[in-house]
């Protein structure tokens, strides 16, 4: 009966480039595809599978399957979803290379000495993830509806995390926002603060502030 539903969506010319269904180089997925290989057992040995539900790592598999279905609402839904976190986790670590400190305390761990350096190198992919995603935003443009697609996925995300993880590793910092202690709400309560808070001050914004790039820039097509 021709392909399944999930294919004839990954595929469907309104979520890929509105030229031509090949537009990213062959080099480009298997690149990818092969630093999957190497960081997925890698991470799993090493902090276990509930490690995956970070929304960043979460974007490593939905981007390994938008290189190869070159979709552009999958790219644009991670776009909303973490370019703005990885920036921040890029400008928390080289103010703690340059500075001494660590303005966010997002990237603390990276200079832990009781960590593994391979594993602590393996996390410089949130470095590279936003040159990635500006670069396939450029070559397959932005998707309007990218941003519905992210809430949707964090409200899939968001109560995997709170149910299945330890609330010690503060997975998507649902139990200690930017690694705060939080007092003021029950737990359960702030769980629903950030069901609202991520769409609202985070993927709302991005999106606003994407879209407002591609109507104005020529190197980056609005679609969708």
């Amino acid at each position: 009966m021709g392909r399944s539903w999930v294919v004839s969506i990954l595929y469907s010319p309104r979520l890929a480039s509105p030229n031509t269904m090949r537009t990213l180089p062959l080099w480009l997925k298997l690149s990818f595809t092969l630093w999957m290989m190497i960081w997925v057992p890698a991470i799993f040995l090493e902090r276990g599978a509930e490690n995956f539900l970070w929304f960043c790592d979460v974007a490593n598999f939905l981007l390994l399957v938008a290189v190869w279905a070159e979709s552009s609402l999958l790219i644009s839904s991670q776009a909303v979803g973490v370019l703005l976190i990885q920036l921040c986790w890029a400008f928390d670590f080289f103010v703690r290379c340059v500075a001494g400190f660590h303005p966010l305390g997002a990237t603390a761990y990276m200079f832990d000495p009781t960590r593994p350096i391979y594993l602590r190198g393996l996390s410089l992919f949130h470095l590279v993830v936003p040159v990635l995603l500006v670069w396939l935003l450029v070559r397959l443009g932005y998707h309007r509806r990218g941003w519905v697609l992210q809430v949707g996925i964090a409200w899939l995300v968001l109560p995997m995390s709170y149910l299945l993880t330890n609330p010690e590793r503060n997975i998507n910092w649902l139990w200690r926002p930017f690694g705060i202690e939080q007092v003021w709400v029950s737990p359960g309560l702030y769980f629903w603060v950030c069901m609202l808070a991520y769409p609202v001050i985070l993927y709302l914004p991005s999106h606003f502030l994407l879209r407002r790039w591609a109507r104005r820039s020529k190197r980056v097509r609005l679609v969708g």
